[in-house]
């Protein structure tokens, strides 16, 4: 690991127990300095969700109306991440998403562009086999370990199951808009820089 990988990683573990350790949001100022020179990949857990919603057309992934929406807390803090890049000069390269409509606009919000809607991210289940679920596992953990175009990052917003079958037990409790931040290293192997919540972003880069 490097001097500046190293660093970035103290600065993220910092975020995930700022309280304890009196974390101040300048902290987070480190994070997207290291972000904006690129190489990274941020993977989100779409943001936050209207609870009272399902998914019940999930075979028809078109079919937006039948399918659970982000509520205004989610569209605000998308938002939020979106103009903390862009003040702080964070590079979006490539942007994917799941085909549910809340990991589309979750990622159009935070890239201001239109993502690569993709099944290799989109949330399965029980709607498809075991076997299209494995094919998703894997590639979101390629996707991942692949390297960003030079001086960009590359954004992907998906599901929790998509999130959890991927990177394992750790990521059971993962919240709606939560970022992991992850390096590759070559040879399709990648590693965790950190972790932050969706509503840290908004303190940055004030």
């Amino acid at each position: 690991m490097t001097n500046g990988l190293r660093a970035l990683s103290l600065v993220l573990v910092g975020l995930l127990v700022g309280t304890a350790w009196g974390q101040t949001p300048t902290a987070l100022e480190d994070v997207l300095r290291a972000l904006r020179a690129g190489g990274y990949v941020i993977v989100f857990r779409h943001g936050a969700t209207h609870p009272d919603q399902a998914d019940t057309d999930p075979l028809n992934l078109d079919n937006v109306a039948k399918q659970r929406q982000l509520n205004d807390k989610g569209r605000a803090d998308a938002k939020a991440v979106g103009d903390a890049f862009r003040r702080a000069g964070v590079p979006i390269g490539k942007s994917y998403s799941s085909r549910f409509y809340r990991a589309v606009e979750t990622a159009r919000l935070i890239s201001g562009k239109e993502p690569q809607a993709t099944l290799d991210v989109t949330e399965g289940g029980q709607v498809v086999s075991p076997n299209e679920n494995t094919r998703r596992t894997q590639a979101l953990r390629q996707m991942v370990a692949a390297t960003p175009d030079p001086g960009t990052n590359t954004l992907i917003i998906t599901h929790k199951p998509n999130i959890l079958d991927a990177f394992g037990k750790d990521w059971f409790e993962i919240k709606e808009g939560e970022a992991s931040v992850f390096k590759p290293e070559g040879g399709g192997k990648h590693s965790l820089v950190g972790r932050i919540q969706i509503d840290q972003w908004s303190t940055a880069a004030r």
